[in-house]
């Protein structure tokens, strides 16, 4: 398949998609073939990857990307390559029997779940006991499933959770090369304000200005002129369809449309999707060697390969990255990892939460799934609180708003290797989300009081709660910038190691991440191309 075919989103013409289809396994085999060695490997292909992927080829290195997921890139049965929110398959969900949806339940009813068959779906929900986490499982990683809000953190903040980064640099530099190659836009506001789809986000607009709090608008990498045209009948609906954690169809600049289709087109990048680094070694000659299991779309392992490389870049995300790099320190393949591996974990403070409305207050019944709105009270000296503003996209009025709230929770997580099950477990507990809890109720409170309203109760699974804070969509922390590694992502002590991922952030970013990690990235591989690649090249 040639890098512009990746481009190009949803292929047309079966037998053209099949013969792409083979062409590009054919390259992948080869290249991640059993004791390969290639000057550079990049663990994964979700933000802080994929721009390193693209930037080192740039500079001339060839990479090959390992992705656990597959490409999400082939129409199903049914003529759509994901599958919708209301109507879940076995697309939806990584390896499950049964959906595992945010919102658990309607009138404590277990409706909105569905049995499916295991399968390589697009979301996965790795659980912890006291904490869960969702991640995208596919090429592209969680651009696949997010709800594309791009926002940048208070850059105070910023300085505060990443003290060694200039975050004045970081703001005129690294974010806006991030917005552009994102592809960042923002809702027109004239539709906004007359469009049926956010009838939901105005009403929690009027609501929250009773309570004296502040909204903003929220950039995303959705094509908002896409939406418009959804809502005129004049292109396939995606967002105003109900789909989002499962993927969009239309629409969604997912990094297979972005930063990976631009490292393909280099012609020196190779994906290998269904390949999943088990654990790491150093090489006798210098670099690293991978185990990596290759498996089908229906879980069976096909094979078992050793990779070596120059150059090791860990971009599997908070859980992968932290996971492998523990499993090398304590089985002690690479016995001299610092004890900061593991620390500085946090769920970003995020807890979902959710208001019942009066009668005279509809939501709609026609609803956008892309966040538009948000709700800031991050000035708060007690309990800051940025909330957006999200959809209850049921087909018919509820009459619910329904809110992701990112709070400032001071509390952190370590993640710990259990050598006789081999897996990687997190130390924390449901008190660690008192603080976030405690900011949630006060914000809202403040909102129910000014609108004589209630929380929902029924929404979060069988037991009666307003808030649902055992889980998140921003798992942050493991391998913490300063800490674990140097000012770059660079393991100490292990040339050639580096992390480029959300394992950097201690935790606590305020807002949706995405953008913060492909902008540290840039920052990141920028610093290590110049230092490191191009030296050692002759370049």
């Amino acid at each position: 398949m040639g890098a512009a075919a990746f481009g190009g989103g949803i292929l047309s013409g079966a037998s053209g998609a099949e013969a792409a289809e083979a062409a590009e396994a054919a390259e992948a085999a080869d290249v991640a073939r059993d004791g390969a060695f290639v000057p550079a490997v990049v663990v994964g292909t979700g933000y802080g990857a994929a721009v390193t992927a693209l930037r080192l080829a740039e500079a001339g290195e060839r990479v090959l990307m390992l992705e656990m997921g597959r490409w999400w890139d082939r129409p199903g049965a049914d003529g759509r390559v994901f599958c919708g929110m209301l109507d879940p398959d076995r697309r939806s969900s990584w390896f499950r029997t049964r959906t595992a949806a945010p919102l658990g339940s309607f009138l404590w009813l277990d409706v909105v779940d569905r049995n499916i068959e295991p399968y390589a779906g697009v979301l996965d929900r790795v659980d912890f006991g006291s904490m869960a986490v969702y991640a995208g499982r596919g090429v592209g990683g969680g651009s696949l499933v997010n709800g594309g809000m791009a926002v940048a953190p208070r850059r105070d903040y910023l300085q505060r959770v990443l003290p060694r980064v200039d975050a004045a640099e970081m703001y005129r530099r690294y974010f806006p090369r991030a917005r552009a190659m994102l592809r960042v836009n923002g809702i027109d506001r004239t539709w906004f304000e007359g469009t049926e789809w956010y009838r939901y986000s105005r009403v929690a607009r009027e609501q929250a200005a009773r309570a004296g709090l502040r909204s903003v608008f929220l950039d995303n990498v959705y094509d908002f002129r896409h939406m418009r045209r959804e809502a005129d009948g004049t292109a396939p609906r995606s967002a105003l369809a109900g789909e989002l954690i499962y993927g969009n169809n239309h629409g969604r600049m997912s990094l297979d449309k972005t930063y990976l289709a631009a490292a393909l087109r280099t012609g020196r990048v190779t994906i290998a999707p269904l390949h999943r680094a088990k654990s790491l070694r150093r090489r006798r000659a210098g670099g690293y060697v991978l185990t990596v299991e290759r498996s089908d779309e229906t879980g069976r392992r096909t094979a078992v390969k050793e990779i070596g490389c120059r150059r090791l870049f860990l971009g599997a995300g908070s859980l992968g990255t932290t996971e492998l790099l523990l499993r090398a320190r304590e089985t002690g393949a690479l016995p001299d990892l610092g004890p900061e591996i593991g620390r500085g974990w946090g769920p970003n403070g995020n807890v979902m939460a959710a208001r019942a409305n009066h009668g005279t207050d509809p939501t709609g019944c026609h609803q956008s799934t892309v966040p538009a709105l948000g709700l800031d009270d991050w000035d708060d000296p007690r309990h800051p609180v940025f909330a957006e503003v999200t959809p209850v996209p049921a087909g018919t009025e509820t009459w619910i708003s329904l809110y992701i709230a990112i709070t400032r929770n001071p509390e952190r997580g370590t993640f710990v290797y259990d050598r006789a099950t081999d897996r990687m477990g997190l130390r924390w507990t449901r008190d660690q989300n008192r603080p976030a809890v405690d900011a949630a109720r006060s914000f809202f409170d403040r909102v129910n009081r000014a609108n004589r309203t209630d929380y929902r109760y029924d929404l979060f699974g069988p037991r009666a709660k307003a808030f649902a804070d055992d889980f998140t969509y921003h798992p942050l922390g493991g391998c913490v910038l300063g800490r674990a590694t140097d000012s770059y992502g660079r393991i100490p002590g292990h040339p050639g190691l580096y992390v480029t991922d959300g394992s950097l952030v201690p935790g606590s970013l305020g807002v949706n991440p995405f953008l913060t990690i492909t902008a540290l990235a840039e920052r990141n591989i920028e610093r290590i191309v110049r230092q490191d690649v191009l030296p050692a090249s002759g370049r």
